[in-house]
């Protein structure tokens, strides 16, 4: 199996900053795209970035310029860097990665993280 473990959210004022990482662990050959997705009380789960294996980036219009994510191939994890933060950005956020595993041929597995909570205060 595979596992994604998300470092732990919290609570930052407005303007503030936060880092989230993300660690892959467990029966993993490659990983494709990486990313996070979050979800407000009462609204869908929605994109905030992603990351290929090359290093090439997406980010939601409502982040770009405040967020930023990275990632360390050698270590299976990812980095999102959350700087402006504003009351609207806060969410539970969940880590997201695209794996393939050893023995299952060209296969790419979904996977997700538990969540972890991002609050902003005004």
């Amino acid at each position: 199996q595979v596992q994604l473990v998300e470092s732990e959210g919290g609570l930052v004022q407005a303007g503030g900053s936060l880092r989230l990482s993300c660690a892959a662990s467990g029966s993993i050959f490659s990983i494709n795209d990486m990313g996070w997705y979050r979800q407000a009380p009462g609204k869908q789960r929605e994109l905030v970035a992603t990351i290929t294996r090359g290093g090439s980036t997406n980010y939601a219009d409502s982040i770009k310029g405040r967020f930023t994510i990275s990632r360390d191939n050698a270590k299976n994890t990812n980095y999102l860097q959350m700087n402006s933060l504003k009351p609207e950005d806060t969410a539970v956020y969940y880590c997201n990665a695209i794996v393939s595993r050893p023995d299952h041929g060209e296969v790419w597995y979904n996977y997700w993280g538990q969540g972890t909570q991002v609050t902003v205060s005004s």
